[in-house]
């Protein structure tokens, strides 16, 4: 009987739709191959030849991992590694690394195209010319919407990473004031930080730009949102769990602040419905996670995922988290 002989080793991407710009494969004598999407119970069969997994949200926890003696390193397709035991790597010699500050341009900006399409009205707007009221208008300039300026305005931001002082920088160039909040119910407000309640009273508009931990769960609630202007605009570029959604859809629902601009959920996609989505409008804009995907970011992104991998076999610690 012929021996079946073992396959060479492989790299597999198991979620290359999540990346849709070119990726070189790695100069290195493994295979390649990528899948559009790998669902958990497939997760062991495409990697049981794999020393190198990429993955960008595909779950790679202990009851996957036990069953990958060959796996060696797992490319995180992004900057957080929370679909990764990263517990189990440390124990069992699995080296993880990820990519960061690929986005910071792409999200920073994206936080102000929803402020300022919420300011400037662009899309109540919009419907009005959609609907003919310009065409109608008596005088030159159809002033149906009040707008407002950036400029003097206060920005608070929650999650001073990189992605929040490209936001601050941004909102300087703008002449906003800002305002950097330390975290809920710290008991010592570091240097250039105010209180995080103060941060929600006095702004403007409040950014989220911090990681979804247990302490940040739920952070903006109805108490939150109650105490914010009635004027405000809360943006949501961090993580959907951040917010409590149905707390936030009340609060536009009932006016307690003026209008919202998310990126994120807490389930994505939202196949089961979102109170969010329900409240969809003028003072309210949803984008579907998509304010790190600028060609820019996307094609840095893929540069990275391979340098990764590529030093991981130099044996030089390239972003290496685990």
């Amino acid at each position: 009987m012929a021996t079946r002989m073992n396959p060479s080793p492989h790299i597999v991407f198991l979620d290359r739709g999540t990346l849709p710009v070119a990726v070189r494969a790695p100069a290195l004598p493994l295979q390649w191959r990528e899948h559009e999407s790998t669902l958990p119970e497939l997760v062991v069969e495409r990697l049981e030849y794999a020393e190198v997994a990429i993955s960008n949200k595909v779950p790679l926890m202990a009851t996957e991992l036990a069953q990958l003696p060959r796996l060696r390193l797992i490319a995180v397709a992004a900057t957080g590694a929370n679909n990764v035991d990263l517990d189990y790597c440390r124990e069992h010699g699995i080296a993880v690394c990820n990519v960061s500050g690929y986005s910071t341009d792409s999200v920073a900006e994206h936080a102000f195209a929803l402020l300022l399409a919420l300011r400037r009205q662009v899309h109540s707007y919009h419907a009005d010319i959609a609907a003919g009221a310009w065409q109608r208008s008596a005088h030159f300039a159809l002033l149906s919407h009040p707008l407002n300026d950036l400029h003097g305005s206060t920005l608070g931001i929650f999650g001073y990473g990189h992605i929040g002082q490209a936001v601050a920088r941004i909102a300087a160039a703008f002449g906003m004031r800002v305002l950097v909040a330390e975290h809920k119910n710290a008991p010592v407000i570091r240097a250039g930080r105010v209180p995080f309640e103060q941060m929600l009273e006095q702004a403007d508009a409040v950014t989220l730009h911090c990681p979804l931990t247990p302490q940040t769960r739920n952070l903006i609630a109805g108490p939150e949102l109650r105490s914010m202007k009635s004027t405000a605009i809360l943006l949501n570029l961090a993580r959907g769990g951040v917010v409590d959604e149905a707390a936030l859809a009340q609060a536009l629902r009932e006016k307690w602040i003026a209008g919202a601009g998310v990126d994120v959920l807490t389930n994505e996609p939202p196949r089961a419905g979102n109170p969010l989505l329900e409240m969809v409008g003028p003072n309210c804009i949803v984008t579907p996670h998509v304010a790190w995907a600028s060609q820019q970011s996307l094609m840095r992104l893929a540069e990275e995922i391979v340098l990764n991998i590529e030093a991981f076999y130099r044996n030089e610690p390239r972003n290496r988290i685990v």
